[in-house]
């Protein structure tokens, strides 16, 4: 039987503003990708979200982004790699260590906003930016953006990684996704979404908006958890996934 990982963004509230459901969330997918407090997050939400991870048995993952809260880690910045380097080993540390407080432990990483966007486009970035990574740790399995530079990368490190796709989000022909700023960009309607997730597996494609198919092994979807329907669109993927005979579990991570 076909198998794939459902992941989403979260740990993403500041304070006393919370941003998704967390906790809902953390019943639907397998993987979580949990903020280091550059994009968004502090150590509270950090340590919150992990522990209901843990308790959920949901894979963790730490989240690095662009040092920019007000811009969500949404805005494209043009820093040193060496200082971006910094910052990856800063946010990866952050969240090894709190995992092992609380018990837990990190099992991957994947980039966040505009500095995955970037690293999609830029193998040298992208290879950077994991090294750094797996400086820490170098059991880290890298999400990548499936059909991207990303994978190009972490094929020259061979080190272990996952392939990507997203559930609401459009791609263009090069399997980047379409700009946030351009109609259509993000899907809305939960059930488009899960179809499209169901025959994208099945493909194991990537489907763009033109209609051309880009084979690609698919092992995990992204499920935004920052947007008003972020719960049930989950549950629609989800459920789409498993009436069409797709199990869904934590992914393994892929070795070449």
């Amino acid at each position: 039987m076909t198998r794939v990982d459902l992941n989403a963004d979260m740990g993403e509230s500041f304070g006393p503003w919370k941003m998704g459901d967390d906790a809902a969330l953390l019943n639907i997918v397998t993987s979580a990708n949990i903020a280091c407090g550059a994009h968004a997050g502090d150590p509270d939400v950090m340590a919150a979200t992990m522990a209901l991870a843990r308790d959920n048995d949901v894979g963790i993952g730490t989240h690095p982004g662009f040092s920019d809260l007000q811009g969500f880690g949404r805005r494209r910045m043009h820093v040193p790699i060496a200082s971006l380097q910094n910052s990856i080993r800063v946010q990866v540390g952050a969240s090894l260590g709190m995992a092992r407080a609380l018990g837990t432990k990190v099992r991957h990483l994947k980039l966040h906003g505009a500095m995955s966007n970037m690293t999609c486009e830029d193998e040298s970035m992208a290879s950077a930016l994991y090294e750094a990574a797996l400086s820490v740790d170098p059991d880290l399995i890298i999400m990548v953006l499936a059909a991207t530079e990303q994978v190009k990368a972490v094929k020259s490190l061979s080190c272990a990684y996952a392939c990507e796709i997203f559930a609401d989000r459009a791609y263009n022909d090069d399997a980047t996704l379409v700009d946030r700023s351009k109609p259509g960009a993000v899907i809305h309607d939960a059930e488009l979404a899960g179809r499209r997730m169901v025959e994208m597996v099945q493909a194991q494609a990537i489907i763009t908006e033109s209609g051309k198919h880009i084979p690609t092994p698919i092992d995990t979807i992204c499920l935004h958890g920052d947007g008003a329907t972020a719960v049930q669109m989950a549950n629609a993927v989800r459920n789409k996934l498993e009436i069409s005979k797709i199990s869904v579990g934590t992914f393994r991570g892929r070795l070449e």
